[in-house]
């Protein structure tokens, strides 16, 4: 696939800058510069770079109509294609997900693409535009792949044999399945849901993919909830939502759901990862923001990177790997404390 870019006119370009420098009421007065947070490298991707996953020294990014491309990264100041899986995976693909040597990429209505990656260099598609669908994100439990599909909630499949899943059951959330995020050491599956916020549901009933998933709770939250992680083993959840930036939730007590704590981005909050006390948010125009959620209540940016259209996100011990839908995969450094 050909990559077209689209630029704005210098013109257009000044105004941008310009009202940028105005300033909106919910971004901070002060901006903290970087924090130490360098980009090392740019790989320009041929596709549209929405999501991606890390493993050892490889990078599996989701780039929208040019399905997947494997990156090395083994030197992360010059990356290099491995590989670009074949016309197979069809659609658009916006998010992905790993078990063991297979790939899964949603791709919206066209369902779920299903990539053999033993062979890195030599991807093969083992099945696409399986029934689970409109394909929004994924999540891995074990010996199951779910599937949140928007309006209808989430779909459960079995992938005791990773490159064929097995479709079996699932179950509705209040709105629209968006993100996923299974709480670590717990039963409890979170789900971003759209305008409806988040839910929460009990896992214990996932027998043999089938089952009823029950309800434990639901909060009604500002924006529109796109993903959710957790802040390490606590049961304090935070939320990417859209323009409302970022949502903090004590989920302790379930049946005293709350939020406790917020930050306005200033950009649209679309993808959110946690380590080590720090929140990295992609806010796609806004780029990557870092904060600092040691105290949830509190939320602190700690620093912001520049990017054009920051959507993916994945942090390590060393970097933070962003998948960006105009630069492509940004590599940027974690800074030393």
């Amino acid at each position: 696939m050909t990559k077209t870019l689209f630029r704005l006119s210098p013109f257009a370009i000044l105004c941008s800058l310009f009202l940028l420098g105005c300033g909106k009421p919910n971004e901070p007065e002060v901006l903290p510069g970087d924090g130490g947070y360098k980009i090392v490298s740019r790989f320009q991707t041929p596709g549209w770079a929405q999501d991606l996953v890390v493993r050892d020294t490889l990078a599996y990014v989701a780039q929208g109509e040019g399905g997947l491309i494997i990156i090395s990264t083994k030197d992360a100041r010059n990356p290099s294609t491995v590989s670009i899986a074949p016309v197979g995976a069809r659609g658009y693909s916006y998010k992905i997900a790993q078990k063991d040597n297979a790939i899964y990429l949603a791709a919206g209505n066209f369902g779920v693409t299903v990539i053999d990656v033993a062979n890195p260099a030599i991807p093969q598609v083992s099945g696409e535009n399986l029934a689970m669908k409109p394909a929004r994100d994924f999540c891995v439990i074990g010996t199951f792949l779910l599937t949140a599909v928007s309006e209808l909630g989430v779909k459960i499949s079995d992938i005791s044999a990773p490159l064929y899943p097995d479709i079996r059951g699932g179950f509705s959330v209040p709105g629209y399945g968006r993100g996923l995020w299974m709480v670590p050491d717990s039963r409890y599956l979170l789900v971003a849901c759209g305008e409806m916020g988040m839910a929460i549901m009990d896992t214990a009933g996932l027998q043999d993919g089938w089952g009823i998933l029950r309800r434990i709770s639901w909060l009604d939250t500002p924006g529109y909830a796109e993903a959710i992680t957790t802040k390490g083993l606590e049961h304090i959840a935070l939320l990417a939502c859209g323009d409302a930036g970022m949502q903090v939730v004590d989920f302790r007590d379930t049946t005293n759901v709350r939020i406790v704590g917020s930050y306005q981005t200033g950009g649209y909050a679309k993808e959110i990862a946690y380590r080590d006390q720090r929140a990295y948010i992609t806010t796609e125009t806004k780029g990557l923001q870092v904060l600092s959620v040691e105290n949830p209540s509190l939320p602190r940016l700690v620093g912001i990177v520049k990017t054009d259209f920051a959507r993916g996100v994945v942090v390590d011990s060393s970097y933070v790997y962003v998948a960006d839908e105009i630069q492509g995969l940004v590599i940027i450094s974690i800074p030393k404390n």
